[in-house]
């Protein structure tokens, strides 16, 4: 396929992605009002995990990868899984409690600081920062007070849960980094939401008024967040980032958050008002700034609602080489 078609056909999967994740954040608000936040998880977490298992299990009997070779890569991501699906756990189940006390739209937006955090805590460990990136970082901070709505800037519960959660998505993308580029992606990924979804259960066991009761009445939010967003969008996300450039990877990941607020204004009557427009659009551009003046991470876009941005083979067994593209992305 010429270079160019292959760069398109990537550019329209990553943006099919966005638009996937972007809308999970409408599923878990429709999905909060049935379930418990963790059973919610749960449940779809396990859903994609067991999904994203089936895919790399087929390509593995269809490139013939050995049994040995296969309990080899699962031994290699199961400390690494449980680590980054821990983090996964704590930032998704904090964003599920918080989006029954806000809005869709502005979840979506608070949630993509994330995208602005990883670059300040890089930081800390001797990671520089451009002036383009400190630039995004207070042009969204500027929308982020326009969202908030009031002068005195007083967030919601919710609103704030969302902030505590974007700062546990922004660990979860380090702690990806760290790792990324010697493991398999697809198992990776898949060690990382079976953790998730069997610590929530366990959460929801104990904390969730009545876990895993009343499913039937969020049916279609957890099967678009299990098979939609964590299963079919991540899977789209790995073929499209293998051939996609870095800056229009980057442009299209970062509409993940518009798509959000899009999702919610359509099908739940969701209004940020004028104001929280502009803000939602200051917050948009200053990820887009932080975003194009810095190599992809590549570990960067299993939140929200949303996968982890993992490079390399999407079965697993291929070395996974050096990071492309993207932006980096929890998944919803």
């Amino acid at each position: 396929m010429p270079v160019n078609s292959r760069h398109l056909r990537a550019n329209l999967l990553l943006l099919a992605a966005a638009v996937m994740w972007g809308m999970a954040f409408t599923a878990q608000r429709v999905g909060a009002e049935h379930v418990g936040p963790l059973t919610f998880n749960a449940v779809r977490f396990a859903m994609g995990a067991a999904l994203i298992s089936a895919v790399a299990l087929f390509l593995d009997f269809r490139r013939g990868v050995s049994p040995r070779r296969r309990r080899q890569m699962r031994r290699d991501v199961m400390l690494p899984g449980l680590a980054c699906g821990g983090l996964l756990t704590l930032a998704t189940g904090l964003q599920q409690i918080a989006i029954k006390d806000t809005t869709a739209g502005n979840a979506a937006f608070v949630t993509g600081l994330y995208l602005l955090l990883v670059p300040l805590f890089g930081l800390l460990v001797g990671h520089r920062i451009s002036w383009l990136t400190g630039a995004g970082i207070a042009l969204a901070l500027g929308g982020l007070y326009l969202i908030a709505g009031t002068s005195s800037f007083s967030l919601t519960q919710g609103d704030g849960l969302v902030m505590v959660s974007a700062v546990c998505f922004a660990l979860q993308i380090l702690a990806v980094d760290h790792w990324v580029n010697r493991l398999p992606a697809l198992r990776f990924a898949a060690a990382q939401f079976w953790t998730c979804a069997i610590a929530s259960s366990i959460g929801g066991l104990i904390f969730d008024r009545q876990p895993f009761g009343n499913l039937e009445a969020a049916a279609v939010p957890l099967a678009y967040g299990g098979l939609i967003s964590v299963g079919l969008a991540y899977t789209f996300q790995v073929l499209g980032q293998r051939d996609a450039e870095p800056t229009p990877a980057a442009l299209i990941m970062a509409s993940e958050t518009v798509f959000g607020a899009l999702g919610g204004a359509i099908m739940l009557h969701e209004n940020m008002g004028l104001r929280g427009y502009g803000g939602a659009l200051a917050m948009t551009a200053g990820i887009v700034l932080s975003q194009l003046s810095r190599p992809a991470s590549p570990a960067a876009h299993a939140a929200t609602g949303s996968p982890p941005k993992v490079w390399g083979d999407p079965g697993g067994t291929e070395p996974p080489g050096p990071p492309r593209a993207g932006t980096g992305r929890p998944p919803r």
